[in-house]
């Protein structure tokens, strides 16, 4: 809980986090679990991400923060170039390291990881591929969120661009959930956002899987 009560100390008040998924790439469209490889937005990607950027910048961001791969650097890169905003990049905002899984298509994970995606499935804390936890995403993740959203003015807003299951598990900690229920929080799709803001008790979601119309959601954890 202490990461929720962090994020609203001090005399600030008022303040947003939008926090949002990079544009499509090609593993996104083959189902093909990215999670810290370093793939590029396909065409369609940058599109999806200009677009967004345009309606973003309506919300006269203060500051944008992003994971340093390629697909989330160049999302922010398009909302950079319409606010004037320079972009922090930090490694720990990448998206879940899983290994084995990297790589694979959803059905070879299923084929050949079939229980541990169950486990998973359930609730459990797994090592996917004999990468990170997710509760190990979120300790390195949230903090560098808060780190950002406690520099800013009171009222102001933060864009984090990151990676479907960072934003997840981050939103996760920031509300103060236990970890079993961050899958209920459900994905995001390509270039869509959720918005968290300061109230009485923490933070609050007030946005989720938002900025167009209902998307399927493609490679959520990557």
């Amino acid at each position: 809980m202490s990461a929720t009560t962090s994020g609203t100390s001090g005399s600030k008040s008022g303040r947003k986090i939008v926090l949002w998924r990079h544009g499509q790439t090609a593993w996104n469209l083959e189902r093909r679990f990215q999670g810290s490889t370093d793939i590029e937005l396909t065409e369609a990607g940058v599109a999806q991400a200009r677009r967004s950027a345009r309606l973003l910048a309506s919300l006269k961001p203060d500051a944008i923060v992003a994971s340093d791969l390629r697909r989330a650097a160049a999302t922010a890169a398009e909302l950079a170039a319409v606010t004037g905003l320079s972009v922090a990049h930090d490694e720990a905002l990448r998206e879940t390291y899983a290994g084995e899984w990297q790589g694979l298509t959803h059905d070879e994970i299923l084929g050949k990881y079939g229980e541990q995606y169950a486990a998973w499935k359930r609730g459990e804390p797994v090592r996917r591929g004999g990468g990170e936890l997710e509760t190990e995403v979120a300790d390195r993740a949230a903090p560098v969120v808060l780190e950002h959203a406690g520099r800013l003015p009171e009222g102001g807003t933060l864009v984090v661009v990151s990676h479907g299951g960072t934003i997840r598990t981050t939103i996760g900690r920031l509300l103060g959930m236990e970890s079993y229920y961050w899958e209920g929080l459900g994905g995001l799709s390509n270039c869509c956002w959720s918005v968290l803001g300061e109230g009485a008790r923490g933070w609050r979601l007030l946005e989720h899987n938002a900025g167009t119309l209902p998307q399927p959601v493609l490679g959520d954890d990557d």
